[in-house]
């Protein structure tokens, strides 16, 4: 009987079936014919990037010689129903010996050049597009924070960081925005079989940007960090950044770029503690020369100091990543940089000063030197060399760099 019923319904139900089926099919259609095309219009390109990197580092036995090349093969679809899928690879190849402490290799009598051989999964994602002045990300993805002072890439290193979370960015006008983020694990740049490798836990970002014209541009922002695997960084950050300008004429203009930020622990952080971080630049460019000058402190309150542990640290602080984790007593840098460019080549020189925040310490200076030329679309070089002088802080260590980027 009930088998009789259950033909008897599977019957009724059978044309039903047909009719929706017939219905759907040229949406379907539509759709594969929207993913195959998305997929066939979609960019693929191939990166290399070639690395020479010397450290002459006081206190360690052995001059590291770094020789490595990375290699990244990037896919991204063209939008298929206002969704874009990405998917990113690298792979870090050790040319020659690995004479240098790459945090992996076990050689210690080397100063650190952190560049692990190895291969990584940089970015999986996927992207809808389809609704005005939204992008919403989700997946592994680069997150670059406006100058990267608190979240970014770390593009420099062969292997860069990259984050594991959802992103929202919205413009409500022309003038105001917000790019919100929740991430649950960093993929640092240790590589992905590191001691190291990732940070992982609650972590949000949220940036909310007014564009005042030429009044200049004002973003307010909180960085909230709770990290399952290194409590001790675990912190909230609230601020701002302000970048302005105004033009004295067409080849003369003055820049003002001006910073603050309260840090407090968050989560299980063992320490209690409450930190300032303020920066104020000034700027003139008389083309094709700049000049800026800045005073930047990470403060520190009663030798527990402002952390930036998700930054592009490389950027900040000097060449020579002295000041990668920020003493305890807080860092006070005080710089000047000239820029400018001959015959196609930019040309940059830095000076820095560091010092305590909290007492009267004398870290030590360092000069930074930079040249890059773009040979042509497809091929670049460059080469820089930093030279830090201690006094109270870490040694005396000399690097040079020698790169050649090929992109296609």
């Amino acid at each position: 009987m009930h088998t009789s019923n259950t033909l008897k319904n599977a019957i009724k139900l059978s044309p039903i079936a047909l009719a929706i089926g017939l219905a759907t099919a040229p949406v379907q259609a539509e759709l594969l014919d929207d993913i195959a095309t998305g997929i066939k219009e979609g960019s693929t390109k191939l990166s290399m990037r070639y690395r020479y990197e010397y450290v002459d580092q006081d206190g360690k036995d052995k001059e590291a010689n770094a020789s490595t090349l990375k290699s990244r093969i990037t896919y991204t679809s063209a939008p298929i129903s206002g969704f874009i899928a990405g998917v990113e690879a690298d792979h870090v190849l050790v040319v020659g010996n690995d004479n240098y402490n790459s945090t992996e290799n076990g050689k210690t009598e080397y100063p650190v050049v952190a560049d692990p051989k190895g291969t990584d999964l940089n970015q999986a994602f996927l992207k809808y597009v389809g609704f005005e002045n939204t992008t919403a990300t989700l997946g592994r993805q680069r997150i670059n924070l406006g100058d990267q002072r608190f979240v970014g890439g770390v593009g420099w290193r062969q292997n860069e960081q990259t984050y594991d979370g959802g992103r929202v960015e919205y413009a409500f006008s022309e003038a105001l925005s917000v790019d919100a983020s929740y991430i649950w694990n960093v993929n640092r740049i240790f590589g992905p079989d590191g001691a190291d490798s990732d940070l992982h836990g609650n972590i949000g970002a949220l940036n909310l940007t007014y564009d005042a014209g030429k009044f200049g541009k004002v973003t307010a922002f909180d960085y909230y960090l709770d990290f399952d695997n290194n409590d001790g960084l675990s912190s909230n950050t609230v601020g701002f950044v302000y970048n302005g300008g105004y033009a004295l004429s067409e080849t003369t203009k003055l820049g003002l770029k001006a910073s603050y930020a309260m840090q407090s622990d968050a989560g299980d952080n063992p320490a209690s503690y409450d930190a300032d971080y303020y920066l104020v630049e000034g700027s003139v460019k008389f083309k094709p020369v700049s000049v800026s000058a800045g005073y930047e402190v990470l403060g520190s309150d009663d030798g527990v100091s402002f952390k930036t542990p998700l930054a592009t640290l490389h950027k900040f602080q000097g060449f020579a990543d002295k000041f990668l984790v920020t003493p305890g007593d807080g860092v006070v840098d005080t710089y000047v940089k000239v820029a400018g460019s001959v015959a196609g080549v930019k040309l940059a020189a830095f000076y820095h000063n560091f010092e305590s925040d909290e007492g009267s310490t004398d870290y030590g200076t360092e000069i930074d030197l930079v040249a890059s030329y773009k040979i042509n679309k497809h091929f670049g070089i460059l080469g820089k060399y930093a030279s830090y002088d201690a006094d109270d802080h870490a040694t005396d260590t000399d690097k040079f760099w020698l790169q050649l980027t090929s992109t296609f």
